[in-house]
């Protein structure tokens, strides 16, 4: 085989917890003294850092380096040893094919093996083997270990800390940790995820990376078992964390349910107006739907009962909802000022007790649902059996959790009370999805009366009213 004129320098290493790279730097600076040996001529190299060759994940310059073999530009390779191009053994087969077939040369900066020889390919055969051997034993045991921290609540490894905590997993980094807090409050009171990364972007709140927010990050922040003090394994919840939670327990219970009943109605539509489903027709009780309508000095908008085969209305309530809109707001602000609506709430002080022991019945369910499906595994209860349980709890669940976010409702009630005069100061600077999250945590809905013929003007004693409290 001749001297080969354009080598491979290939390095890889699996964990790199310092981040710098220096696991691979060192293997590199090995191969090049390997070359210079052998008076190879290196032409490229090609490092996979923090990446195993065990998990079958991709490695993306060991695929270009074979891309490269394969077109010519690369005629032969130099690696630390063979553990760092494979750790299984089909692998390293697959890869010899390659390089007997096009016919180059690889060698290890840790021996003198010619893997071109059969002496050479049996002593990289026995090295392929027990480096997969090695690295099974270790997963075994990584595996067991990452057990028994779960199960003690602690955190688990990794570089990269959670949000809302600072590099030991445990601490709450203040700022991130408020940010989850107001999040969770937010979500609740109905802003969508779309608006709460427009907030975190205003505050100048970054995620860990320092990147910009996603709805699925948020989403992600908003349901972690983690920030409720729970410490998760393998998708279960396994127990208490040693870490103090950020929100409670109770209040991912109610972000869960509000996202299941979100999945549920299938709302992806972005709100246009801030009464949306909030005006009902006092004749049909149909909800409300606006449109702009021609009118002498031009469009106005309304919100109209509607008549049809989609909305069914009998067609005969109209208001005219800029005026509308202006009205119901001040009621509501004036409402959360009210000595009436701090009464209504002073009768509720159960719900605090009720919300924990609803969220406690759906974990208590969620737990069956597994047992039972591991029993179906072990052949210990029939399909029918099964499905005819599952069914039963599955509907438990859904109606719980149904409860369980009307309670997040009057809670987040229960925190604008008696702010109705900051709010008013700031209305105009809220963005339209926390402008109604306002004030459906206030109004279930506002019924409107018909109007008198001929009228033109808006008339406030047309529009009732219906609050939570």
């Amino acid at each position: 085989m001749t001297t080969p004129q354009a080598v491979a320098i290939y390095a890889r290493i699996s964990k790199d917890a310092e981040g710098e790279g220096k696991g691979v730097k060192r293997q590199i600076a090995d191969c090049h003294k390997k070359a210079a040996d052998l008076g190879w001529t290196v032409a490229g190299e090609y490092v996979d850092n923090d990446t195993s060759a065990y998990s079958g994940k991709p490695r993306p310059e060991y695929d270009r380096m074979m891309a490269d073999i394969e077109s010519g530009t690369i005629d032969g390779v130099l690696i630390y040893n063979i553990d760092r191009i494979t750790r299984q053994p089909i692998e390293f087969e697959q890869f010899q094919k390659v390089a007997e077939r096009i016919g180059i040369p690889l060698r290890c900066a840790t021996g003198d093996a010619d893997f071109g020889t059969e002496d050479g390919l049996f002593m990289g055969r026995m090295q392929a083997a027990f480096a997969a051997k090695e690295s099974a034993a270790k997963s075994r045991r990584i595996k067991r270990k990452n057990d028994e921290k779960a199960a003690a609540g602690q955190p688990h490894g990794g570089s990269q800390r959670p949000f809302g905590f600072l590099p030991d997993k445990i601490t709450h980094d203040p700022v991130e940790a408020n940010a989850i807090r107001t999040m969770a409050a937010r979500f609740l009171a109905g802003e969508s995820l779309q608006s709460l990364a427009k907030w975190l972007e205003a505050e100048g709140i970054q995620t860990v990376n320092g990147g910009v927010w996603r709805t699925p990050v948020i989403k992600s922040a908003l349901t972690s078992a983690r920030n409720a003090g729970l410490r998760a394994h393998r998708g279960e919840i396994v127990g208490e964390a040693v870490w103090d939670a950020i929100i409670t327990p109770e209040e991912r219970q109610k972000i869960l349910a509000t996202f299941e009943a979100r999945k549920v109605s299938g709302r992806r539509t972005p709100r246009r107006y801030l009464l949306s489903g909030l005006l009902r027709c006092s004749l049909c009780d149909g909800k409300l739907y606006t449109g702009a309508r021609k009118a002498a000095n031009g469009e106005s908008r309304r919100y109209s009962c509607t008549s049809g085969p989609d909305h069914r209305g009998c067609g005969k309530i109209a208001v005219v909802a800029d005026p509308a809109e202006e009205w119901i707001m001040e009621a509501v602000l004036y409402r959360l000022d009210t000595p009436e609506l701090a009464a209504a709430l002073a009768g509720q002080v159960h719900l605090d007790a009720h919300s924990a022991a609803l969220a406690d019945a759906i974990s208590a369910d969620e737990e069956q649902l597994d047992t039972l499906a591991v029993a179906h595994a072990n052949h210990k209860i029939t399909m029918r059996e099964w499905l005819t349980a599952r069914k039963v709890i599955d509907d438990r669940v859904t109606l719980n959790r149904r409860r369980l976010r009307r309670t997040s409702t009057t809670s987040q009630l229960a925190d604008l009370a008696g702010q109705g005069d900051a709010l008013r100061t700031q209305w105009s600077t809220l963005n339209l999805t926390r402008q109604v999250a306002i004030v459906a945590a206030v109004l279930d809905h506002a019924s409107v009366l018909p109007g008198s013929p001929g009228a033109t003007r808006f008339d406030p004693d047309r529009v009732h009213p219906m609050w939570r409290l």
